[in-house]
């Protein structure tokens, strides 16, 4: 099992709601390290000396475990093995693969001195009958593949130093993979990192979209699902997306484009960011953008015509990182003008963003440092850029990104 990053920060954050009455559900893409993240936890909890008896692991991806068995056969299977008058940790990895799995999770949750973690690869985890009977009982923990910090630890690479070539390092990460398994493969060759995010992506479409919603027609899904990954970072619309397709000889109606998007969002492949009115400070519900969980996935997705638009590229690494640090994201838009983020930090300020791969020239200086001249308040601004020499001008901070990266979170 791939143990080379401690993964702090979601340890950090599952420690901060351990035994406060919520259930903690972890989130996010299948092999993101749901699984790995929870016998972290084990371990550190058995480090701090709970024992052993008091912890109990399911792990329902394994039939043997919920094979010919009702939610409530597991239910007291659990409740058996309780340690009396101690605190007891449920994990329940894969919980979805259980009929009716809320009332398990809820049996337990009822259940005193127990406190109840889940793991699940997609969004109908907390699809509305969930959430409704959890209301206000769980917490969310959103877990994405490595960072690129993450990824430098993986591979041994001391990040603090100088002298590293950043730049042919962070093409690895995004030309590969960030998932953890696929950063162990990198030894045997970029066919078997291939053929790994292939069987992923197989699964995911096959087991949480296919199956699940009963798509029949997977051509046109597939041609959806490359069209969304070669524009990554560009405003979308079903609309659009229809027109597109039909004019390229695929009749899909806009309402089919958009419920597909919907499947894709669910299951973390991709990630829909609202447009945030810059003047009227309201979010807006139409031409959203969308970013990819992992870029690896482009390989998959777009194969040959992998999109060669580095500023999208790392746009799209930058949003998984804001992300990573606990804000709400928004694309800014106002009257012929664009940022590429509106964040809302976890301690409620708001943050801007601009992304380029570098400043070549007068036109990106403009375009970029002057999006936000129109912005008239007094929230911090940021340019990121691969620059080595960084130039702050009018209030605006300009940072080299990979610095920006691999510097220490905030919490």
């Amino acid at each position: 099992m791939a143990k080379y990053t401690n993964r702090k920060e979601y340890i950090d954050k599952l420690l901060s709601y351990k035994d406060k009455g919520l259930i903690k559900v972890v989130s996010g893409l299948r092999r993101s390290g749901k699984s790995t993240l929870l016998e972290l936890y084990h371990e550190h909890l058995l480090k701090k000396g709970i024992g052993k008896r008091q912890m109990q692991f399911y792990n329902f991806e394994l039939p043997e475990n919920y094979l010919n068995k009702t939610w409530s056969d597991i239910y007291f299977e659990i409740k058996k093995k309780m340690q009396p008058k101690k605190n007891n940790y449920v994990f329940l990895d894969e919980v979805q693969n259980i009929p009716l799995f809320e009332k398990l999770v809820d049996g337990l949750f009822a259940t005193e001195n127990t406190d109840i973690y889940i793991t699940g690869s997609n969004a109908f985890l907390l699809s509305s009958e969930l959430a409704t009977l959890l209301s206000g009982r769980y917490i969310e923990i959103s877990i994405l593949p490595f960072s690129f910090k993450e990824y430098l630890i993986a591979r041994k690479i001391e990040s603090n130093n100088k002298y590293l070539n950043y730049e042919a390092l962070f093409f690895d990460y995004v030309n590969e993979t960030s998932l953890p398994k696929g950063i162990e493969l990198r030894e045997s060759g970029f066919d078997k990192i291939y053929e790994y995010l292939e069987a992923i992506y197989t699964t995911i479409i096959e087991k949480d979209i296919a199956q699940r919603h009963q798509i029949n027609d997977k051509r046109a899904f597939a041609n959806i699902v490359k069209f969304v990954a070669s524009n990554i970072g560009n405003a979308l619309s079903p609309g659009n997306i229809s027109k597109i397709l039909t004019q390229d000889g695929q009749s899909i109606h806009h309402a089919t484009v958009e419920k597909y998007m919907e499947y894709l969002v669910e299951s973390f492949v991709f990630y829909k960011v609202n447009r945030f009115d810059l003047k009227g400070k309201k979010q807006l519900s139409t031409q959203e953008k969308y970013y990819l969980v992992d870029l690896g996935l482009l390989n998959i997705l777009a194969g040959k015509e992998r999109i060669t638009d580095r500023g999208h590229i790392l746009e799209n690494i930058v949003y998984l990182e804001l992300l990573r640090r606990n804000n709400k994201v928004w694309t800014g838009t106002a009257r012929n003008t664009e940022v590429d983020f509106v964040c809302k930090t976890p301690t409620g300020d708001i943050e801007y963003f601009q992304v380029a791969w570098q400043i070549t020239n007068e036109s990106t200086v403009i375009r970029k440092f002057g999006a936000f001249d129109k912005i008239k308040d007094n929230y911090p601004k940021y340019l990121l850029t691969t620059d080595s020499f960084t130039q702050n001008r009018s209030g605006v901070k300009h940072l080299n990104v990979f610095n920006w990266l691999l510097e220490t979170r905030e919490k």
